[in-house]
């Protein structure tokens, strides 16, 4: 669908219009406007990866290739913090992307956040949306 969490069983929507207002099924591009007027990016890790299946869990680390990231925070010089969608997420960019940013981007915090994936199912929405809230808050 070339959209960010289409899967229906994603939280992630639901999880956004709970902290910032709205109805999750309005029109993708209402969504991502609902995103960006309350200041927050949404981007991939990694730009390529060969991924058997639709499992995180599944990418081949040889294939992986992450978004350049450093051109990114130089572009959005107000970026202070990241959250990431799970785990897997901040691992990826962890090892794929922070090697290559340097010491220049040091004040930008990072936090990773329950994964919005159905497979983490481990989890209550109540509970995710708890610590999901914290997007919301800002940089002190």
């Amino acid at each position: 669908m070339q959209q960010y969490y289409a899967h229906p069983q994603n939280a992630f929507w639901k999880l956004i219009v709970a902290i910032f207002g709205g109805d999750a099924s309005l029109s993708y591009e209402w969504r991502v406007q609902l995103l960006q007027s309350n200041h927050v990016a949404l981007w991939d890790v990694l730009a390529a990866a060969e991924r058997p299946g639709s499992l995180d869990s599944s990418i081949v680390h040889a294939s992986a290739l992450a978004n350049d990231f450093a051109a990114f925070f130089r572009a959005h010089p107000h970026i202070r913090r990241v959250f990431f969608n799970g785990r897997k997420a901040e691992q990826m960019y962890r090892r794929f992307a922070l090697p290559k940013i340097g010491p220049a981007f040091a004040h930008i915090r990072y936090e990773s956040l329950p994964s919005s994936s159905p497979a983490h199912a481990g989890m209550t929405f109540a509970k995710k949306l708890g610590r999901w809230r914290k997007i919301k808050e800002r940089q002190k």
